[in-house]
């Protein structure tokens, strides 16, 4: 089949699957006049491919994976095995530091709403404006955390 097909059909761009081959995640024959071509095997191919995008892996890692698909043995099923714990310890690593970032925002949030509510609120000015009564700045309110 032609790129175009299999692009369609895996549900990817043509632009993906010459990255594939760039990364040799994917192999093609060609015809006398250039064009790849590419079997029905390919389909799966390009779908456990971006599985393995979908977990947030990269394509080096995608390839050192790969040898359990095509040559399956239990020496590459224990790399792959080895390979994916790898990458889950630093995908919970990323998970951590997010949950850190977020409760830290959230400390921050706190001090915010409560800076707020320490404001008076504006008395209005002769002009009809509002003049604030309070200028201690967040920041300052901030620097506790």
């Amino acid at each position: 089949m032609r790129i175009g097909e299999l692009a369609a059909r895996a549900g990817v761009s043509v632009r993906s699957l010459r990255y594939y081959e760039q990364r040799g995640l994917l192999t093609s024959t060609r015809t006398p006049s250039g064009q790849r071509r590419y079997t029905e095997h390919d389909v799966d191919r390009v779908r456990f491919i971006q599985g393995l995008y979908a977990a947030n892996l990269s394509s080096g890692t995608i390839a050192e994976l790969m040898p359990c698909r095509d040559a399956p043995s239990k020496h590459n099923s224990d790399a792959t095995l080895e390979r994916m714990a790898r990458e889950r310890a630093r995908i919970t690593a990323q998970i951590d530091d997010l949950l850190r970032a977020r409760d830290t925002l959230d400390s921050m949030v706190a001090v915010a709403r409560a800076h707020r509510e320490t404001l008076p609120h504006p008395a209005p000015a002769a002009d009809g404006s509002a003049t604030p009564r309070n200028t201690t700045p967040l920041s300052s309110a901030a620097a506790s955390l």
